[in-house]
């Protein structure tokens, strides 16, 4: 064609062509945008997006939605789930949990009558009859040394305040009556209504002494058929799941009874030691309320940590109200000593296997117990975690490959069938990985 800008050589080149030969790709790196302004090419430190980076963000978007919403709905199910426990807790989950935790302590003595040839229902009985009356006992004996003391061990902590307060009013301190005379007087004037107090508590609190008093029945109850039908408990609740689910069913729970057992055991003998110990050291230096504060001891000890802690400032300040500044340091030193030789030697012995809690597991743990629940709930807040940290290693190991239900030789627990209806027995033959029997065979 004669139009045709390649049919005339010599015909000069038109504005299409110019158009042409600037998008043609550069050869010396530089970039081929250029506005109407004639300003050189623009650069930037980012790099130039790959050709999958749409697709890529689209599928994180799309995991990250999933995630976020199986996060919502795991959020809802606990709160739904703290709102359901909340609601049961004080009439029905507080009496089982006190009737495991008293079936746990008792369990022993009834297993012992079991082999003595003791009916199931008559070592549960003479077993939750002796622990009663060991408790009751207990009560008796520390009652009335607290109460013959009370009056005068408020009188001693008024005067004992007005002793600290004029020691800090003189050198080297130097305070201002002003300074501390307002809180100190609050601080006594509280001590001396005391009485009054204690009084309208318990009037006030006569409703939850009686709720009290009916959960601990109940859960002596409850404790008495743990005890008489426990062992077969397990078969019962391994046999209401499926072939698959019936061995990590028995074992969870053995770990789970073993792990609340073991820390009964252990805190019962870490309490008695330190509440010997302690007791020995306020004996000889005079201290009144020996045996009060050696119970506390005892008790405090089932709050690891923070019940030590709590005891033993309690002691020092009895020392302080009725012997003095230098019996009071005397007392901090044999709690100090008595503290560290339990947490240096008798808690690595003693629990090697037991609870393997972090500290600050155990006082957040501690903590949010004792704000939910008050005195309760810092005494089961530690054994609870200690359950919620069975279950997470359990489903850990199994995420791992290391099947926590076998036993030595491979075997796992199995309900079979018997005359009383299903038992929990282990496997006669070894379970393989279905991985490791194809590439043996």
């Amino acid at each position: 064609m004669a139009d045709d800008p390649q049919d005339t050589p010599g015909r000069p080149r038109d504005e299409p062509r110019t158009e042409a030969r600037t998008e043609a790709p550069a050869t010396d790196g530089e970039a081929n945008f250029h506005d109407d302004s004639g300003e050189p090419p623009s650069h930037s430190g980012a790099p130039v997006p790959g050709p999958q980076r749409s697709a890529r963000l689209a599928a994180a978007t799309r995991v990250l939605a999933t995630f976020s919403a199986r996060l919502l709905l795991i959020a809802a199910a606990v709160v739904v789930l703290g709102y359901v426990l909340g609601v049961l807790w004080s009439s029905v989950l507080l009496p089982v949990v006190l009737g495991l935790l008293f079936a746990t302590v008792t369990w022993p003595l009834a297993k012992l009558l079991r082999h003595w040839r003791f009916p199931p229902a008559a070592a549960a009985l003479s077993s939750v009859v002796l622990f009663l009356a060991a408790f009751v006992g207990i009560m008796a004996a520390i009652a009335p040394p607290v109460v013959s003391q009370v009056e005068d061990l408020a009188l001693g902590v008024s005067s004992g305040l007005q002793s600290v307060q004029e020691w800090l009013a003189g050198p080297p301190f130097n305070l201002g009556q002003e300074q501390i005379g307002e809180y100190v007087g609050d601080a006594i004037n509280r001590l001396q209504a005391s009485a009054g107090d204690i009084a309208t508590y318990a009037l006030t609190g006569a409703s939850a002494i009686g709720t009290g008093l009916v959960n601990v029945a109940l859960a002596l109850v409850l404790t008495f058929f743990f005890l008489k039908d426990g062992p077969r408990f397990l078969p019962w609740l391994a046999a209401q799941t499926g072939p698959q689910a019936a061995p990590h069913v028995a074992e969870l729970s053995r770990q789970s009874w073993r792990t609340l057992s073991e820390f009964i055991r252990q805190q019962a003998l870490v309490g008695l030691i330190d509440a010997a110990g302690i007791g020995l050291g306020l004996l000889v230096l005079g201290v009144p309320l020996v045996l009060p504060l050696a119970v506390i001891t005892f008790f405090a000890a089932f709050v690891p940590i923070i019940g030590a802690f709590v005891a033993g400032g309690f002691a020092v300040l009895i020392a302080l109200v009725s012997n003095g500044f230098g019996t009071a340091l005397w007392v901090l030193a044999v709690v100090v000593v008595v503290q560290q030789v339990e947490g240096n030697v008798l808690q690595p012995i003693l629990q090697g296997r037991g609870l393997k809690l972090h500290a600050g597991v155990v006082i957040l743990a501690v903590t949010a117990g004792s704000s939910l629940a008050g005195i309760i709930g810092a005494f089961l807040a530690v054994p609870v975690a200690a359950l919620l940290a069975v279950g997470y290693r359990y489903g850990r190991d199994q995420l791992d490959g290391k099947h926590p239900e076998r036993d030595d030789q491979g075997r796992v627990p199995e309900v079979v069938a018997d005359d009383d209806g299903s038992a929990l027995v282990r496997s006669e033959e070894p379970v393989r990985d279905p991985v490791t029997g194809g590439g043996g065979s």
